[in-house]
């Protein structure tokens, strides 16, 4: 659906951005030993790796590139030189000196970056009891939140997540031993139970988080990253609560859209839409979702998703940990840049 003119009567100058989320398994630096049980990269196999996203951030051409299982800051480095871009900002916080215990989220762009912070605690009050653990109050691996500002001076809020995967969480012992009998189905059964509670509780205070940013605001909210689960699922509807909006359309305005399913251009057939294949069954667990300024139609729209791309060919190339084991997404947005004014919304 094509925006309208604006109040003045005259047509929108539109800015243009392509947002990319890239899952890159276990990008580390050579000879950085990131999980026990997994070899650390040699300098070839590395220098192959490095090539290889190359290609891929060379191939996304994104303006915001949205990244997760970055061990090491070096890495993405390395890999935006090879690639031939220039991005104004690169950075993954906590793995600047190398990261430890879990991989870490990234950002690259060209446009102008205002903040960036790493959220690793639950907003007060959202901690959750995880059976045998105990009390969680902080994301297993921190959230990134950077605020960007287009050319024209449009600020728009970003979110990079990864959320806990569904590998289940059995119990281990300080120097990582075995506590309880994984070949036992019930052991198996409260490890996944676990692991669901966890990804449950990150999404619960990632709602609160999307919630506070969008209340009463103009500044869009782009969400990218691994949520390890569907779009459809009970952890993805929590963060963005869409499907609240049939019932109280006021919640719009903090509600989030998965970006494939406002696109307005021409819809990508679902069969070659996803970005993991697990058990040989494909899966979109890589997302990009946007708030309602990006909706087409809304009332505060300030813009849309043209369209939405999956590059995942790689998927079917057989493992290879020199590549990824996920697909990555792409948006195109577009953005109306004019008076902010225009688009503020009632107290």
């Amino acid at each position: 659906m094509p925006l309208q003119l604006d109040e003045r009567g005259t047509a929108p100058q539109w800015t243009t951005l392509q947002v990319a989320n890239l899952n890159l398994l276990n990008f580390a630096a050579p000879g950085h030993a990131f999980y026990a049980n997994d070899k650390p990269y040699e300098a070839a196999e590395y220098a192959h790796k490095v090539t290889w996203v190359g290609e891929q951030l060379k191939r996304l051409n994104a303006d915001i590139a949205c990244f997760e299982e970055i061990w090491d800051e070096s890495a993405l480095f390395d890999a935006v030189s090879a690639s031939g871009l220039h991005y104004a900002h690169v950075t993954v916080p906590g793995a600047e000196q190398g990261a430890h215990g879990t991989p870490r989220v990234g950002l690259a762009t060209r446009l102008k970056l205002l903040s960036c912070k790493s959220l690793t605690t639950f907003p007060a009050g959202m901690g959750v009891e995880i059976p045998e653990i105990g009390l969680i109050e902080q994301y297993e691996r921190p959230v990134l939140h950077a605020t960007l500002q287009t050319r024209k001076g449009t600020e728009v809020h970003i979110l990079v997540v990864h959320l806990k995967s569904k590998r289940p969480k059995f119990l281990i012992d300080a120097q990582g031993n075995a506590l309880e009998d994984r070949n036992d189905p019930r052991v198996a059964a409260r490890a996944a139970l676990r692991s669901l509670i966890m990804r449950g509780a990150e999404s619960a205070a990632l709602r609160v988080k999307v919630y506070e940013l969008l209340k009463g605001s103009p500044t869009p909210l782009i969400l990218a990253g691994d949520l390890n689960d569907e779009p459809e699922s009970v952890t993805s509807q929590i963060i963005a609560a869409t499907s609240i909006v049939a019932f109280d359309r006021s919640a719009r305005d903090v509600a989030l859209w998965h970006a494939r399913d406002v696109q307005t251009g021409q819809a990508l057939s679902h069969d070659v839409g996803y970005s993991h294949i697990h058990q040989g069954n494909p899966e979109v667990l890589d997302q990009i979702w946007v708030s309602e300024e990006f909706v087409a139609g809304s009332r505060y729209a300030m813009g849309d998703v043209r369209r939405v791309d999956y590059f995942n060919d790689h998927l079917n190339e057989g493992h290879d940990r020199r590549r990824s084991d996920h697909g990555f997404v792409r948006a195109l947005l577009r953005l109306r840049e004019t008076d902010a004014a225009l688009f503020a919304r009632p107290e």
